[in-house]
């Protein structure tokens, strides 16, 4: 199991709360399971700079030194059976640091190909759980009828991890979590159910 966690806030992290007791609940069912934990938010993937860009658009041969933080992410998770990711929704999208671990493996002619139908993703798909934590409400209206926040963070890692072949795609969503104790221990009590459906 790859385990991603995304948040600054560490062990405090509402996403890493329940995503820790995801984790369990998947060891539970197959306790021979190892875990991989990064935490990007501690560590932070490179971001993708012009020594990059020029190794994935050179000729394709030997791997070029820019290249070797991308593949050894890439061949982690491709040695991986299940994904496990715990973000936050900032400002209706993905962290900085989940963006630059999506440019990393996002590789052309590595994990995903160019064809005149469209990209084509080469990794084999697994399942993916991502448990997503936002102050706001956005897969509905608030409780008090406001609408819903803007939401790009589902729907972008569902495309760009579909483009390079990773389509089973799972939500645990925690919603208001900022909005008083109340209120987020009903979002724990909904996201505890989910997990207690897998």
């Amino acid at each position: 199991m790859l385990y991603l966690c995304c948040s600054p806030r560490g062990l405090a992290a509402h996403s890493r709360i329940i995503a820790d007791e995801l984790v369990d609940r998947l060891l539970s069912r197959h306790p021979g399971a190892t875990v991989i934990r990064r935490d990007l938010a501690a560590n932070p993937p490179s971001f993708v700079d012009a020594a990059f860009s020029a190794a994935i658009l050179g000729p394709q041969g030997a791997l070029p030194p820019a290249l070797a933080e991308s593949e050894a992410l890439i061949r982690e998770l491709e040695n991986c059976d299940v994904l496990v990711i715990a973000t936050p929704m900032h400002n209706y999208g993905v962290p900085a640091v989940l963006k630059a671990w999506v440019d990393q493996i996002v590789r052309i002619h590595r994990s995903f190909r160019s064809t005149p139908q469209g990209k084509v993703g080469v990794l084999t798909d697994r399942p993916v759980h991502v448990v997503v934590a936002s102050g706001g409400w956005f897969t509905g209206p608030s409780p008090t009828g406001a609408p819903p926040q803007p939401d790009f963070l589902t729907p972008y890692l569902r495309a760009v991890l579909a483009t390079i072949g990773l389509r089973d795609i799972a939500f645990i969503t925690l919603e208001g979590v900022t909005r008083g104790p109340e209120i987020a221990a009903q979002a724990y009590a909904a996201a505890r159910d989910r997990i207690a459906a897998l």
